[in-house]
């Protein structure tokens, strides 16, 4: 190579290093400024649904620090579908997150052959938000004053109990107990919780899980008696209740959860500032109070832990709906 290809070369490096440098500089700055203009977060619920409340509480964390809005949009419908395809398609400049979750970005594209977006590929993690456990319930004259009791009166009458189940997320903390503890019960599926819960207080069928707030109101109230939560710890809240681990079905383990998560694309620098806010927020003692009103327990993670833990769930959901023989539509 001769000195004048060398001179060249050198300076298309220099002309190249000299247009980088800009872009460079910019993208450092919107990490090191973020966030410095409104937040928008996308939930694909109705307003004044249980997380619509939660994240309105985070906006509000977020707004007070950082003195920018927290914009919460709306999109409800089609099991998230409408939400979350929104969100997917929003620039990736960490100002637009969507509220996702167990439904959006684990149950969804094992229930639907086909979705009009992708759990995995269209959206980068962002952190995980929190867990909530369902509780197992039967009516306060129930002969079964445990979940020992419980198991053993379904393997006494084979196929004669059954359960009700409103949602997917309790249908399958049902499912998974009847895989666990082997026994041979019943559903019966609804539309929604509330007529599932009714149905039980009326003793149409024998035992049901639900969500701890409609659980609790009916503890509360007498009408239905609390037999175990589902998680794999005590919630703080029903600390006298045990965990069905505890009960006795062994490695059992289910909890509903929702994380946050950002467009595809994303600046790996950008995604680890904007999970710094979000964690800073939800360690505020502010969120710990919310959270320990609502049963919920805060859980915030890094992107790649969250990635893990979808994957995890994913692989637990797909194994208790293959042996249950639940197909998707």
């Amino acid at each position: 190579m001769n000195i004048s290809s060398i001179f060249a070369r050198g300076a298309a490096l220099l002309v190249l290093a000299g247009a980088l440098l800009p872009m460079q500089s910019g993208a450092a700055e919107a990490v090191d400024s973020y966030p410095s203009k409104p937040i928008t977060i996308v939930v694909p619920y109705a307003a004044g649904s249980g997380s619509d409340q939660w994240v309105r509480s985070l906006g509000q964390l977020i707004t007070k620090e950082y003195k920018v809005p927290v914009i919460v949009d709306n999109k409800p419908g089609a099991n998230g579908f409408i939400g979350a395809q929104a969100a997917a398609r929003a620039a990736a400049d960490g100002y637009t997150i969507l509220l996702g979750g167990q439904l959006t970005h684990a149950l969804n594209q094992l229930m639907f052959k086909k979705l009009p977006y992708d759990p995995a590929g269209d959206f980068t993690p962002l952190t995980l938000a929190f867990k909530t456990y369902n509780v197992l319930l039967v009516t306060p004259n129930y002969p079964a004053k445990s979940v020992a009791d419980l198991v053993a009166i379904a393997k006494k009458s084979p196929g004669k109990l059954s359960f009700a189940a409103g949602t997917p997320s309790t249908r399958i903390a049902a499912e998974m107990f009847r895989q666990i503890a082997d026994i041979d019960v019943l559903h019966v599926p609804y539309k929604s919780t509330p007529p599932a819960i009714t149905d039980l207080m009326g003793g149409q069928v024998d035992f049901a899980f639900a969500d701890p707030v409609t659980a609790g109101a009916a503890a509360r109230s007498g009408k239905l008696r609390a037999l175990a939560t589902s998680g794999t710890k005590r919630m703080h809240d029903w600390a006298d209740l045990p965990t069905m681990d505890e009960a006795g079905v062994k490695g059992y383990d289910w909890s509903v959860w929702i994380a946050l998560y950002l467009p595809k694309g994303m600046d790996p620098a950008l995604t680890n500032r904007v999970n710094a806010v979000f964690r800073k927020a939800l360690s505020t003692p502010e969120a710990k109070e919310f959270a320990s009103k609502n049963s919920l327990e805060l859980a915030p993670t890094s992107s790649e832990e969250l990635s893990r833990f979808q994957s995890a769930e994913v692989t637990k959901i797909a194994r208790v709906l293959k042996a249950a023989g639940i197909e998707a539509e």
